[in-house]
């Protein structure tokens, strides 16, 4: 844990401007910080060289900039020019890009400094981070128990106190679930507010970018400086920029929330959902409306999530083959035995799996019969979304099912690893804003999230919320390297 991890950015900026501390002193710090929890796995590949050098130099501290000089970590499905990026897999061991995403000419505008690669699952598929070519991370509260994913090491990195902001990817609820299960505030915008330009591709109609952070002030301060309009990703949206943070301390009576039958369902942990009503007691008790209500497809979302997340998958991870970029078998004697060894050899199993559905479910006709009638269902989900939300301001419910779960636990059963995203994979069908609020433990004090989600482009107004929230519960979110279990 990192000295200044009891510290808020405000109070570290304040010590930077006064010339209490250095931004040098804030990244060896962070380094050794990230020695001391190696244990965890959360880094694939450190930037330690680069990042003192240039921290060192970052001196002429710019007052009106919170991010100036602050440590970050990026996933490692996120371009860095000159890092290594390796999706956590085999087939991208040694790939060093020579370009950065979009998301991280944005961070270095801001001068924060990069400190490393944060751990996943295999392109991110997966829910736990457990098909890394890396090894998985683990869970900074009980290292017993996964980190979920696929920015499991994005997540470990914040609740381990190691960083205070990492750069995450979610496609089926890849920075919310994690966040729930590691008690970190994560969020998924709304597509396309964030430049997906650099993001090594998963399901391109699903995959968003997005930050997590300690606490909800922060998480806003950060998506401030990744969004905004880019030509180089033809879903970014033309939409101007603004300050998240604006409606963060006002007042929420009056607002109307609703929670959606199928979450609170029997299909949730009952401890969960006890957290959850108590939150709702407390939204009431404040003046803020509260109902149930239906959307349609819900129940159906892992199914649709599947064919058209697989469907996409396997088109994205075509350019794989051994002679462009990546990893290429070395003793091939046709162009058709280094396609295969290339990708049989390249490629985790759950990748090679997911690659293999999704090719037949876009084979022939299988692509009008399942894909094309998937994204018809899915724009139906969408708009009874849409619908809800010219009552309602915003609709909430728990994160995940489940806590975070043993890491021994078999891998075997594929429908698992979805099933542990049943509740946020239909924002991501819809092209929602989400995000994960920490609003407690369990009886083994394991995390427990809380999902908000909003209309279109309505961030602000989920962090209104969050925040009241947040600062309602006054949680202690220390891990305490997983003492509580010791």
């Amino acid at each position: 844990m990192s000295k200044y991890s009891k510290l808020s950015i405000l109070e570290i900026h304040e010590k930077l401007v006064k010339r209490e501390i250095t931004v040098l002193d804030l990244v060896t710090d962070t380094f050794e910080a990230i020695r001391e929890s190696s244990n965890l796995n959360a880094f694939i590949t450190l930037n330690e060289e680069a990042a003192l050098e240039e921290a060192a130099h970052l001196t002429d501290i710019d007052e009106d900039d919170l991010l100036y000089g602050i440590p970050i970590a990026v996933k490692d499905n996120i371009c860095t020019k000159g890092l290594r990026t390796t999706c956590a897999s085999h087939m991208l061991d040694s790939f060093v890009p020579i370009y950065d995403a979009t998301v991280v000419e944005q961070i270095k505008k801001h001068h924060m400094v990069i400190v490393g690669k944060t751990n996943m699952d295999e392109f991110a598929m997966g829910s736990t981070s457990r098909t890394s070519y890396f090894g998985a991370p683990l869970n900074p509260w009980n290292p017993d128990r996964i980190s979920g994913g696929s920015s499991g090491g994005s997540a470990v990195s914040v609740a381990a106190g190691v960083v205070p902001f990492a750069l995450g990817s979610d496609t089926g609820g890849s920075i919310r679930q994690p966040g729930s299960y590691c008690a970190v505030v994560g969020t998924k915008p709304t597509y396309g507010r964030v430049s997906r330009y650099g993001l090594i591709a998963f399901a391109s109609s699903l995959d968003q970018i997005g930050p997590m952070s300690r606490n909800v002030y922060e998480n806003a301060l950060l998506l401030n400086a990744l969004v905004g309009y880019d030509e180089h990703d033809l879903t970014s949206a033309k939409k101007d920029e603004e300050d998240f943070t604006r409606l963060i301390g006002k007042d929420i009576k009056g607002m109307k929330i609703a929670i959606p039958n199928y979450f609170v369902s029997d299909i949730v942990n009952p401890e969960i959902l006890e957290k959850l009503n108590q939150v709702v007691d407390l939204l009431k008790s404040c003046g803020a409306e509260v109902s149930y209500i239906d959307i349609d497809y819900l129940e159906q979302a892992v199914t649709l999530y599947q064919i058209i997340a697989m469907g996409e998958a396997s088109s994205n991870l075509a350019r794989f083959d051994g002679l462009r970029y990546g990893y290429s078998h070395p003793n091939s004697t046709s162009l058709e035995e280094l396609y295969a060894k290339t990708r049989a050899e390249g490629f985790g199993s759950e990748v090679k799996r997911r690659i293999m559905v999704g090719s037949y479910l876009l084979s022939g006709e299988n692509a009008v019969k399942y894909y094309d009638k998937a994204m018809k269902i899915r724009q139906s989900m969408r708009d009874s979304f849409l619908q809800a939300f010219q009552q309602y301001d915003l609709i909430i419910g728990p994160t995940t099912t489940t806590v975070a779960y043993s890491q021994s636990e078999s891998l075997d059963d594929p429908r698992k690893s979805f099933m542990d995203d049943v509740l946020v994979i239909p924002v991501n069908m819809a092209g929602l804003p989400g995000l994960n609020l920490p609003i407690g433990f369990d009886h083994d004090h394991m995390p427990i999230g809380m999902h908000i989600i909003g209309n279109d482009f309505e961030e602000a107004k989920i962090y209104q919320l969050a925040s009241f929230i947040e600062k309602k519960l006054n949680l202690d979110l220390d891990s305490k390297g997983g003492q509580h279990h010791e």
